[in-house]
């Protein structure tokens, strides 16, 4: 690949890099075309960008990025794709979901602002809550009060109707 191609490639992969808030090394080694596919598939639908990149251009791009990638650095072994999603949990979840005997397996991840190596963290990443989940959370949690006190006043209600009669 020639030096241009290359300065093309790595400012690609950076500004695809900026339109996504969390993104996930993976270890693809061991999955054939099939598998592949399919893998990218399931990403397709929920929403995971997946992109096979070369480990010496992904480490360009990072060098090049706002955030400061380097604990992920290590990582760059391999056979490595890029998983990026605005769900910090989704590709953890997909991995979890579509790894059989460690294939696909995390090598590390960036989300929430948090770096995490190594696969021992996929139960972790799985874990951590989107923000539509934590929204939802909070508006559950307050609306219980509220359904209590109107479920004490209605059952009240009924016990007086019930006692006029």
């Amino acid at each position: 690949m020639r030096k241009e191609d290359k300065a093309i490639v790595i400012e690609k992969i950076g500004a695809t890099l900026k339109e996504y808030a969390h993104l996930y090394l993976v270890d693809v080694t061991g999955l054939n075309a099939e598998t592949t596919s399919q893998l990218r598939r399931k990403c397709f639908g929920t929403d995971v960008k997946m992109i096979v990149v070369k480990n010496t251009l992904l480490e360009k791009a990072f060098a090049n990025a706002e955030v400061d990638y380097s604990p992920l650095l290590p990582c760059l072994k391999g056979t490595t794709a890029l998983f990026l999603s605005n769900v910090a949990n989704a590709p953890a979840k997909l991995i979890k979901e579509f790894g059989k005997n460690g294939i696909p397996a995390l090598k590390g991840a960036y989300a929430e602002e948090g770096f995490y190596v190594g696969a021992e963290h996929l139960s972790t990443l799985c874990a951590i809550k989107s923000k539509n989940e934590v929204i939802a959370e909070i508006v559950g949690l307050l609306q219980s009060p509220l359904r209590n006190i109107l479920s004490g006043l209605e059952a009240r209600f009924d016990k007086e109707e019930n006692a006029a009669e």
